[in-house]
């Protein structure tokens, strides 16, 4: 009777070891933190801009009414980023948030299918924008991909992962590709954990902004480069925006120009000569055009040439919409 109990404990064993490895093979990979928890986050105070957002003016630099393409592929309804290649002519890259696949899409102006990438070894917890800007390397262009969603704002930690923008010119398109080189840079606030779905490179420093979505305000946080990638950074509180819920903000790639958007309007920064990220984002913006044809607006970013900046909107509850890309031309 002993036998038997023994012999069938093993064999319970090694079935129930069988199943956890194939259903482990089958997963994402689980994000950790690997810096301990902060009970008693920081009381940290953050410089408030004095203008009033009411009195805020429009910019005439931009089309009012954008051109708008319908996105070939129809399953992608949770949309959240959008960024635009600085290797690969007319590619935008575009990404679905919380509890998707740890992929990025391939599109362009037109919507059109242009492909994926699988990022390997890495999870998508909640990717909620995506950025493209200098890295590591000089001479190189990377794409910056932001873990940054908390909605119950529980998170010790949050994500950026890095990799060298593919060269995609010899690829058959519909291009899918694997990459497996990538950052992983672990941020922190020092303020306790805080919803997020805004990331901005700055070209000329490399360093990388987050911007908080809250209800009538956005904290901006900086993490200087060189960012670590081996253990958790702790981010530097840089100003508090009288805007609310934050939805994706860009740079353009000369750094002369800062976009930061909601579900119902754009703020646009035109930088003077010699002014640097930091300072201009404690200077009073103006509205850039947006047509409010989008059901939850989530995604800008400005086009590498700088000819106009594009939106993107998630459509998963909002039957009968499709996802689109919005494109307005500057003058």
């Amino acid at each position: 009777m002993k036998t038997k109990f023994t012999t069938t404990g093993l064999l319970c064993f090694f079935l129930a070891a069988s199943v956890s490895c194939k259903r482990s093979a089958n997963q994402a990979p689980v994000i950790k933190d690997t810096a301990p928890v902060n009970t008693s986050p920081t009381v940290v105070s953050f410089p408030t801009p004095s203008y009033d957002p009411s009195s805020i003016d429009t910019t005439k630099l931009f089309t009012d009414t954008p051109v708008t393409h319908n996105l070939a592929r129809t399953d992608l309804l949770e949309i959240s980023g959008v960024a635009a290649s600085r290797v690969n002519t007319g590619i935008l890259y575009i990404h679905n948030d919380s509890g998707n696949t740890n992929q990025v899409f391939l599109t362009d102006k037109n919507g059109a299918d242009k492909g994926t990438l699988t990022l390997e070894g890495v999870a998508n917890r909640d990717w909620e924008d995506i950025a493209v800007g200098p890295g590591p390397v000089a001479e190189k262009s990377y794409v910056y991909v932001a873990d940054i969603g908390d909605n119950q704002a529980k998170y010790q930690s949050v994500f950026v992962y890095r990799f060298v923008e593919p060269d995609l010119s010899q690829l058959a398109t519909p291009v899918n590709l694997t990459i497996t080189a990538i950052d992983k840079i672990e941020l922190q606030y020092p303020d306790g954990p805080r919803n997020a779905e805004t990331l901005m490179i700055d070209p000329a420093t490399r360093d990388i902004y987050i911007a908080s979505k809250e209800s009538s305000i956005s904290k901006i946080y900086v993490a200087r480069y060189p960012q670590n990638i081996t253990s958790a950074g702790l981010m530097t509180p840089l100003v508090q925006l009288n805007f609310n819920k934050a939805t994706s903000g860009d740079i353009s790639t000369d750094g002369s120009e800062i976009l930061l958007r909601s579900n119902e309007v754009i703020w646009y920064w035109k930088l003077s000569a010699g002014t640097r990220i930091d300072a201009a984002l404690a200077t009073k913006p103006q509205h850039a055009p947006y047509a409010n044809n989008e059901p939850q607006g989530e995604g800008i970013c400005f086009a590498a040439d700088g000819s106009g900046y594009f939106t993107n909107t998630e459509v998963r509850d909002y039957p009968g919409k499709l996802a689109t890309i919005s494109f307005y031309r500057k003058k």
